[in-house]
């Protein structure tokens, strides 16, 4: 082996080389640093009047697919120059690839939609990094979203990867602000005014609890007499609350909630069976069945024993 050859060629094309590496990886760290703050002005600008947790998930959103769309260029780029440094003729390989491109587009199109699907869920701001939507039949956080697929974790922890061709609905849980929206029972026998009075209440003193006031936007108070049930009456509750908040505001209001009924003396119900006994006799109360069957009907099969009464039949008349 010619060592001086390649120390020759190292000494030529090496220095070019490693500077396309550095260029690539100092790129890199601006893109993480400086497409962060470009996008967070963007969205403020456009924004202005949304919540600041929308921001801050609008931002981080569009900064992820932008720093990774932006990665995969660069780095296609960054070869091709390596590829030409090295010796290879890139002309006929650009050629080729963009016949296969062509090609694939035509095998693949399920890619295609996946990545205009994507592009239209990023324009049109659907959902974002750390909202809690369902897409294609699965509820979960979203951990990551670019061009081609939505990454959700559910309540279990499993982690669900969603081609964006598959997303024909998707609904948001956490778009902005949520809401507090629950039904309760009460017994039949229940004052429903004065049910009523009580669980607005309880969620007037929720709403200005110094530990809760912060993530209600509007108490949650009674809508209607919702439902006539087997085991009692339902009663619709509901409140606006900042997103995500929505669960833990609930069981707090359930925990009041029961804690008020109690207080009250107001029944909450749950399906039961209630069994009634005839009253019990002594055997001697017990008749003769002698006695019974004396005086009892005769029994369908005994009168069918009995012959039947027909009436006569008429002689044929004379045919004279």
């Amino acid at each position: 082996m010619d060592w001086t050859v390649i120390t020759t060629w190292l000494i030529e094309h090496g220095p070019r080389i490693l500077l396309m590496i550095v260029i690539y990886v100092v790129l890199s760290v601006i893109m993480h640093r400086l497409v962060p703050v470009v996008v967070r002005r963007s969205v403020v600008n456009t924004m202005k009047k949304k919540p600041k947790t929308a921001i801050e998930k609008r931002t981080k959103t569009l900064s992820s697919v932008f720093i990774q769309t932006g990665a995969v260029i660069t780095g296609i780029i960054i070869v091709f120059m390596i590829l030409s440094e090295v010796g290879v003729d890139v002309g006929p390989a650009l050629a080729g690839l963009g016949i296969a491109g062509i090609a694939v587009g035509f095998g693949a199109q399920s890619l295609v939609k996946d990545f205009f699907n994507g592009l239209f869920i990023l324009l049109e701001n659907q959902y974002g990094i750390g909202d809690i939507i369902k897409v294609a039949g699965v509820i979960g956080t979203v951990e990551d979203i670019n061009f081609r697929r939505t990454v959700l974790r559910d309540l279990d922890g499993i982690v669900h990867s969603i081609p964006n061709s598959e997303i024909s609905i998707a609904s948001n849980y956490t778009k902005e602000r949520s809401r507090i929206n629950m039904n309760i029972s009460v017994g039949y026998g229940e004052d429903l005014n004065h049910v009523i009075d009580v669980i607005n209440r309880v969620g007037t003193e929720l709403a200005e609890d110094p530990d809760w006031e912060k993530k209600i936007l509007s108490p949650p108070q009674v809508l209607r007499v919702d439902a006539f049930e087997d085991s009692g009456i339902a009663i619709k509750i509901l409140g606006d609350t900042k997103p995500l908040e929505q669960w833990a505001l609930m069981g707090e209001l359930r925990l009041r909630l029961k804690a008020a009924f109690d207080a009250e003396g107001i029944e909450i119900p749950w399906p039961h069976t209630r069994v009634f006994f005839g009253n019990s006799i002594s055997l001697e109360e017990i008749p003769n069945t002698s006695e019974i069957n004396s005086t009892a009907p005769q029994s369908l099969s005994e009168k069918n024993k009995q012959p039947s009464k027909r009436r006569k039949a008429l002689p044929p008349e004379d045919e004279n």
